[in-house]
């Protein structure tokens, strides 16, 4: 193989998307991945991506507006390329409201008018007016939002591969890099690693568990209730999750909570509960110390980067992320947000 430019160490969300955003540059690129693409976190289910609530605006919310904005665009761009469908649809959301919630979702009905600045609305409705599932509302009200949109994490990531395919490059197997310019996207292991090597915690894996359901409702739009996302896909099924936990004894098996997932499910949706349960998935999502995604230098480490973390924002982030990373790496350009950079994690 000839000589690469960059190499990136991890195929999944993260990795995947800056190989592209620097092979797009003109890089000579190199992907490696120790297992398969999407073998960690980015190989799950669930797929939703949700803006923060429309208030208390700063840079990092406006950040993740202007990339939920350009995700459709991104992901009809990756499907052309590649010939593989990510399962991106952008059919918004449906939030039960509790008692006692509504007058500040009609607040933030109207700050959204001026902040989502008129791409996508945010409407409080009674739960009869609601679109899609039958949901249950404490209230009798529930929010409808336009911009929240879905994705298939393990068919995006299959899209990203062959994106990169038809430009050349291939997803490599193996865990050493070599030499040269070395982008680390290697999720919690990668984190546990940065830890080790700086004396100190960096960052640390939070498993999720999540279950799917035969149900086709595929143009509905997703359920969010009491924490738990319920997310129709275009395959028929519908995605349930996810658990958070700091402590688990291993990475990728699942247990009783996946059956306290769909009994919650149930309870939002009650039309689920005929629906069987068709798959069951666990894995660790890495998080880093500050909750933002982890991007810069390694530090000590010359021509070493670090592009970890996404957490619960991986797949939003990840396309919009990624081309700052290339402008980091490419052209030694630092643009990295506020937060998101190891000055946000180290002591």
């Amino acid at each position: 193989m000839a000589m690469a430019d960059v190499t990136v160490m991890g195929a999944g969300i993260f990795g995947l998307t800056v190989a592209l955003a620097c092979v797009d540059r003109g890089a000579r690129v190199r992907v490696i991945e120790k297992r398969a693409p999407g073998a960690g976190s980015s190989g799950g289910i669930v797929g939703a991506l949700a803006p923060h609530v429309p208030e208390n605006w700063n840079p990092k919310k406006a950040m993740q507006f202007d990339a939920l904005r350009a995700a459709e665009g991104y992901w009809a761009d990756i499907a052309a390329r590649g010939g593989v469908d990510p399962g991106y649809a952008r059919t918004g959301r449906v939030q039960p409201l509790a008692e006692g919630a509504l007058d500040l979702a009609r607040a933030r009905e109207a700050t959204a008018r001026e902040l989502w600045q008129g791409f996508a609305t945010w409407r409080v409705l009674p739960v009869a007016d609601a679109p899609g599932l039958a949901v249950a509302a404490p209230s009798g009200f529930v929010i409808h939002d336009t911009l929240t949109a879905r994705l298939h994490p393990r068919r995006a990531g299959a899209a990203l591969v062959a994106a990169l395919a038809a430009q050349g490059v291939q997803v490599e197997q193996g865990d050493r890099p070599g030499g040269g310019t070395v982008i680390w996207a290697t999720g919690y292991e990668g984190l546990a690693d940065l830890s080790r090597d700086l004396g100190q915690p960096i960052g640390t894996g939070v498993k999720g568990q999540s279950l799917l359901l035969a149900h086709a409702a595929p143009d509905m739009p997703q359920v969010f209730a009491d924490g738990l996302h319920i997310v129709p896909h275009a395959d028929g099924t519908i995605a349930i999750g996810s658990t958070s936990e700091r402590e688990f004894d291993a990475p990728d098996t699942t247990d009783a909570q996946c059956d306290t997932l769909h009994a919650r499910a149930i309870a939002a949706c009650p039309g689920l509960a005929a629906a069987p349960v068709v798959a069951r998935w666990a894995g660790v999502r890495p998080r880093a110390a500050s909750r933002a995604p982890l991007m810069g230098v390694w530090p000590g480490r010359a021509r070493q980067f670090v592009f970890n973390g996404g957490f619960k924002i991986g797949f939003a982030m990840a396309p919009h992320l990624a081309q700052i990373m290339a402008d980091l790496v490419l052209e030694g350009r630092d643009a990295i947000p506020q937060g998101f950079g190891f000055d946000a994690v180290l002591r």
